[in-house]
């Protein structure tokens, strides 16, 4: 369980394809603080350390996890937002994570707004995923508030601390995303197409 408060960046050092597998090597300020079987959101991610070396960790990715993320197209020196997985009794400054990932979204719009920046996405309306309007979203595993939702886009604004410490600087029209949907809304989405 996560917060989808991002701690820290990470840079991709290795990546590794065994069979339908894939081992991502990090190095991170955190990594000294990690242990082997320790949960660690990756981009939104939820992926298991597996080893530890030095000032770099390795965790590893399934068949599953790299066709519903954007894990497939990681690139050797590319930066991940990291978040280590809540400790009960936290508070909990962003919103429910589960760290897995619903669908990938592409980034359709970017703007700077006076000392802010707005991000519009888009994603497949076939998986009946939905936003709403001051609802909470994660993307690339930052916690978010929806700002302008419509059926199949929705928009972010983004406070300059946050453009700094995550990679949303790095987003552009294009870039693919992991998007996991608040939690509370599936639930209730579910019932309802149930009715």
């Amino acid at each position: 369980m996560f917060t989808g408060i991002i701690e820290t960046l990470g840079t991709i050092r290795e990546i590794v394809k065994e069979q339908d597998n894939i081992h991502v090597t990090v190095e991170s300020e955190i990594t000294n603080e990690l242990k082997i079987d320790q949960s660690v959101a990756h981009n939104g991610v939820c992926l298991t350390v597996v080893k530890i070396e030095g000032t770099a960790y390795t965790v590893t990715a399934i068949a599953e996890t790299i066709q519903k993320t954007n894990l497939g197209s990681w690139k050797v020196g590319s930066q991940v937002n990291l978040e280590r997985a809540m400790k009960l009794g936290d508070r909990l400054d962003g919103h429910i994570v589960q760290g897995h990932v619903d669908q990938i979204g592409t980034c359709i719009a970017v703007s700077e707004t006076n000392g802010s920046w707005a991000y519009t996405f888009e994603y497949d309306e076939a998986l009946n995923n939905i936003t709403i309007e001051k609802g909470s979203i994660t993307v690339n595993g930052v916690s978010l508030t929806v700002v302008n939702s419509k059926k199949n886009q929705f928009s972010v604004a983004i406070i300059p601390y946050t453009h700094e410490h995550t990679n949303f600087h790095d987003f552009e029209v294009g870039t693919k995303i992991n998007l996991e949907f608040d939690v509370i809304g599936k639930y209730v989405s579910r019932l309802y197409s149930n009715k």
